[in-house]
């Protein structure tokens, strides 16, 4: 049980990670060394991350139609923490 709501986080933040990564490499059109630097000089983190995170719900419900309900729970532990991650660069 605790395994699979670890892979399912393990997976959540994986994705995360490569919504943010095209992100900024497809929709952005400055590339991603650019876009990286406009996000650490303008403070965006929090706007990335968010828009990142929007694959998370395509993963979530392959999990819950495929039955593996342990593995979905990962995924929402993970949106949380990508939440709690995007909330403290708002209020820090």
């Amino acid at each position: 049980m605790i395994k699979k709501i670890g892979i399912g986080f393990i997976l959540s933040i994986l994705t995360t990670i490569a919504g943010s990564y095209l992100y900024m490499e497809i929709v952005m059109k400055n590339g991603f060394e650019a876009s990286w630097q406009w996000m650490l000089d303008t403070g965006n983190q929090g706007m990335i991350l968010s828009l990142g995170a929007i694959p998370n719900l395509l993963l979530f419900f392959v999990f819950l139609r495929r039955k593996e309900e342990y593995k979905a729970r990962g995924v929402m532990l993970g949106v949380i923490l990508v939440a709690l991650m995007v909330f403290g660069s708002k209020v820090f």
